[in-house]
C-alpha cells in the first residue's frame, strides 16, 4: 500500500477531474454518466444542467433518449433520495442500499402506522412489481392496486405511508414528458432485472461495487465520505473495505491525517491544476458526496447554500471552490458571490451564464429552479456582490 499523502487542493482538483469539471469532455451520456456514477436528481432540471456542465457538445435531447430507453434510469437510491444512474449500475446500487432503504422506509413511523409489517410488503411486493412490468403505473394506480389486493384493513392509509412503499420498492420513475423528461406526475416501472432484496450476500457484494463506483468518481475518500454518500453506517464500510485490501489503494491527507481509499491508477491532476468557473445545478452530487463537504464547499458559506430544510442551491464554482450562488431569470442569470471576484472571474461567468440562459430557453424553460426563488430573500453575507450577467 502506498504512502502517498495529499492537500485539500489537491483532493478538490481529483474531485474535479473525475467529475469532468476540469474542463468539458465529448461523451455520450450514458458513458458519462459512468464516468461521474451518480446525479441527485429530485428536480427534473437539475440532470441536465450538471450534464451541460460538463460535456461539449451536450444536446439534451440525447439524455432524453438515455432516460426513455432505459440506459439511465431515475430511482430512490444513496441517501434515500432521487438519482439518476447508468442502468447497469443499478442493481448493485440497490442492493448495497437495501439494509438502509428497509429500516428507513419500511421501519418509519407513518408506514408502520398504516398496519403493514416488513413481512407483509415482503409478500405482496413480487406482485406489485409484476404488475408495474405490464407498463408505467401512476401513484394513484399503485394505490388502487395496494387497496384491491391487500383490503382495507391492510392498506396504507395515507399519502405518507404510499410514499415510504415508493421509496423501498425497486421501482424506476417512467418519464412523463416536459422539457426535463420529468414532471409534477409521478409515473413508475418495475426495475429490470429486479434486484435482490434482504439477501445480505447480495448486500454486501452490491456496497463493494458501490464503493468503487464511488471511489471513480469521487475518490480519494474517508470512511466517513463513503457512509455520507451513501447514508450507510461505517461499519458496513469498514466491513466491505477490509474485503478488498488489494483492489484500493490507501493514501492520506495532510490536512487532517486521515485515511483515504482510492482506485490506483485513478486520476489525481496536480493541485496546480486550473480549474475554470462553473455555474453548478441545485443538489450537485459534488457538493453532497462527502462527510467533509470543504473539499468543494467552504465552510462559512454551507449555511447559504445548504438551507435548513436541504435545499441545496444552484452555485457558482470559481477555482474549484463554491463562491456563491445564482438563479435563472426569464432573460438573464443573476449571479450572488459570497467574496469579491476578480474581473477575470466574473468575466467567465458571464460567459457561462450567457451561454447557460441560452440552454435552458432552447428548452422552453428560462427559470426551472423558480419555486425555490424565495430562498434569495434570506441574508445573505454582508460581503456578498449579486450582478445580473447578460444573456447577450
Amino acid at each position: 500500500m502506498g504512502t502517498t499523502k495529499l492537500t485539500a487542493r489537491a483532493l478538490n482538483r481529483a474531485t474535479l477531474a473525475r467529475q469532468l469539471l476540469l474542463s468539458r469532455v465529448k461523451l455520450d451520456v450514458p458513458t458519462a454518466m459512468g464516468r461521474i456514477v451518480a446525479l441527485q436528481a429530485q428536480h427534473p432540471a437539475s440532470p441536465y444542467i450538471a450534464m451541460w456542465n460538463r460535456l461539449s457538445p451536450f444536446d439534451p435531447t440525447t439524455l432524453d433518449a438515455a432516460l426513455a430507453d432505459q440506459r439511465l434510469v431515475r430511482a430512490t437510491l444513496m441517501r434515500v433520495t432521487v438519482h439518476t444512474v447508468h442502468a447497469e449500475d443499478y442493481t448493485p446500487f440497490r442492493e448495497a442500499m437495501e439494509p438502509t432503504l428497509r429500516g428507513s422506509r419500511l421501519g418509519d413511523p407513518r408506514y408502520r402506522a398504516s398496519g403493514l409489517t416488513a413481512a407483509d410488503t415482503d409478500a405482496f411486493l413480487p406482485h406489485l412489481l409484476t404488475y408495474a412490468e405490464a407498463r408505467p403505473r401512476t401513484a394513484a394506480e399503485l394505490r388502487t392496486w395496494l387497496e384491491d389486493h391487500l383490503g382495507t384493513t391492510a392498506t396504507p392509509a395515507d399519502t405518507a405511508a404510499h410514499r415510504m412503499l415508493r421509496h423501498y420498492a425497486p421501482l424506476w420513475h417512467a418519464p412523463t414528458g416536459g422539457p426535463w423528461s420529468f414532471d409534477a406526475r409521478q409515473s413508475y416501472v418495475a426495475a429490470s432485472p429486479r434486484p435482490s432484496l434482504t439477501d445480505p450476500e447480495a448486500a454486501a457484494e452490491g456496497l463493494r461495487t458501490l464503493i468503487r463506483r464511488y471511489l471513480q468518481g469521487f475518490g480519494p475518500a474517508t470512511v466517513a465520505d463513503m457512509a455520507q454518500f451513501a447514508l450507510i453506517p461505517q461499519r458496513r464500510i469498514k466491513t466491505a473495505l477490509s474485503a478488498m485490501p488489494e483492489e484500493l489503494e490507501t493514501l492520506h491527507a495532510t490536512d487532517t491525517g486521515q485515511t483515504l481509499y482510492d482506485i490506483p491508477g485513478a486520476p489525481r491532476p496536480s493541485e496546480d491544476t486550473p480549474a475554470p468557473p462553473r455555474l453548478l445545478p441545485m443538489w450537485d452530487s459534488t457538493l453532497l458526496a462527502y462527510a467533509d463537504r470543504g473539499r468543494l464547499l467552504p465552510t462559512e458559506y454551507r449555511p447559504y447554500v445548504t438551507r435548513v430544510n436541504g435545499d441545496v442551491l444552484p452555485t457558482l464554482l470559481v477555482d474549484g471552490k463554491v463562491a456563491g450562488i445564482w438563479r435563472p431569470l426569464p432573460d438573464s442569470i443573476e449571479a450572488t458571490a459570497f467574496h469579491p471576484l476578480p474581473t477575470a472571474a466574473w468575466d467567465a461567468l458571464t460567459e457561462e451564464a450567457t451561454a447557460l440562459h441560452a440552454f435552458l430557453t432552447a428548452r422552453s424553460d428560462p427559470t426551472p429552479y423558480r419555486r425555490h426563488d424565495h430562498w434569495w430573500t434570506k441574508p445573505l453575507p454582508a460581503t456578498a456582490e449579486t450582478r445580473v450577467l447578460p444573456a447577450d
